[in-house]
């Protein structure tokens, strides 16, 4: 067996000859581009990633980087509930006294549920926000790639921003408390009020026709393994399917410039035995996103960037649960009603407008509760899946934030964002007992829980 050298005969460790890396964490610290491009095949961490990342896509004001904030709160919903999968009892007559001990004996129990309880809220706002933000960029539309089917990932977005609002309200039962108890009530009675059907889909979800025993072990299950399962394949399938359309859609807005920015070749003259002929040489004019003032390698330049945000994410929610204390009110009494009892926040939109669309013409009455809560968003999540084809703007507008020929269509979302928000807020902060509007500066008047 021949033996490696160098110039003046020394031989070479086999532990430093090319393409050999001994350090057991060469792969996150690679020293070469090789390296690097090695790092991507041979680690199964990161073979998410691909072995040159576009430098315009790395911005931090064009993505703000919340898909992987997203993913970052989902691994810390994991983590939190993991001893939380332990301690608890799904038991109606041991979930509520499962929870308090978890709050008040438990070691760091109660940081722990905060930790859960602020990730859950969070991410349902971080996937909204990142859903907005590919609608603002475009970048559910096909650029100057081959193959491209950007308006499906859109899609998978969709129903992953659903996913995480049942996965978050299936766990708002757990604690088995008056808040939890009312506000599954309030969510359930919205489903009961669609026709024909209704009544059969909220005694599906309850496991009967009141909220007990079978309720808690359905959405039990529902939170801890099948809407995790759910949400973790269609994640695993998103990222997945952002590698085979060829990045962010600012890849093929950085393609477009290039294009465009490509230097016309230089005027030469030949010498023959005829003479001097002038014109250009033959040449090829082509742009390439792989150049080096383009890209960089994806380990560590990428990697380090999603690990930054995922130990800023991590630590920021850290510190809030040390100062947000999980709510926990008396145990659940169906024979006790709030005045007023309200859904979960992120429901509250939808209370709000089962309010508002519910009139009484003498004695017949329009039914709210399946115009507002069930015709409306059910329109609105149908309009936002098939948006994408019905989208007729040019290419060169993916991956631009408000471009000029998306502003009556930027403008209609913003608009009902907005509308969502106020919804949300007037439901939070305006309504009272018997759901009767009120000023957040005026004082409810004293009324006993209704018995």
């Amino acid at each position: 067996m021949r033996k490696q050298g160098d110039a003046h005969g020394a031989l070479t460790p086999p532990s430093e000859a090319p393409g050999v890396h001994p350090k057991p964490l060469w792969s996150f610290r690679p020293d070469s581009d090789r390296a690097s491009g090695d790092a991507v095949v041979s680690n199964f961490l990161l073979h998410w990633f691909p072995a040159k990342a576009l430098k315009a896509s790395l911005d931090w004001n064009y993505s703000l980087w919340l898909g992987t904030v997203s993913a970052a709160l989902l691994l810390l919903l994991v983590l939190s509930g993991m001893p939380l999968l332990f301690l608890y009892v799904p038991s109606v007559e041991r979930a509520y006294a499962t929870v308090k001990d978890i709050e008040y004996v438990v070691t760091f129990g109660s940081w722990i549920r905060s930790v859960h309880r602020i990730a859950a809220h969070l991410m349902v706002a971080a996937v909204a926000l990142h859903l907005a933000r590919v609608f603002f960029t475009g970048a559910y539309k096909n650029g100057v790639g081959q193959g491209q089917r950007r308006e499906w990932n859109w899609v998978l977005g969709v129903g992953m921003l659903l996913a995480t609002l049942f996965l978050s309200f299936t766990g708002y039962l757990l604690p088995w408390d008056q808040l939890a108890y009312w506000a599954v009530t309030v969510g359930t009675n919205i489903a009961s009020s669609i026709p024909w059907i209704g009544p059969a889909i909220r005694e599906l979800l309850l496991g009967g026709r009141v909220i007990e025993q079978p309720t808690l072990i359905r959405f039990y299950v529902l939170h801890i393994l099948a809407l995790p399962g759910l949400l973790g394949i269609l994640f695993v399938y998103h990222m997945w399917r952002i590698r085979k359309d060829g990045g962010l859609a600012r890849a093929d807005r950085e393609a477009l410039l290039a294009e465009k920015a490509a230097t016309p070749p230089a005027a030469t003259k030949t010498y023959t035995l005829l003479g001097i002929a002038r014109g250009t040489a033959p040449t090829i004019r082509a742009s390439s996103l792989a150049r080096p003032d383009a890209s960089v390698n994806a380990v560590p330049d990428l990697t380090r960037r999603a690990a930054i945000v995922c130990l800023g994410t991590i630590a920021v929610l850290s510190i809030l649960a040390v100062f947000i204390r999980s709510p926990l009110e008396e145990p659940a009494n169906a024979l006790v009603t709030p005045n007023p009892a309200k859904a979960p926040w992120y429901f509250l939109w939808l209370q709000e407008i089962v309010t508002d669309t519910t009139v009484h013409i003498g004695a017949f009455t329009i039914n709210g509760a399946f115009l507002g809560g069930v015709i409306l968003p059910g329109l609105l999540i149908a309009l936002l899946t098939v948006w994408p084809w019905l989208d007729r703007s040019p290419a060169g507008v993916a991956g631009v934030w408000f471009a000029r020929d998306r502003r009556t269509q930027n403008l209609a979302f913003i608009l009902l964002a907005l509308g969502v928000i106020a919804l949300t807020l007037v439901g939070t902060f305006c309504r009272g007992p018997y759901w009767h509007f009120y000023w957040p500066w005026e004082t409810w008047p004293e009324i006993p829980a209704r018995i």
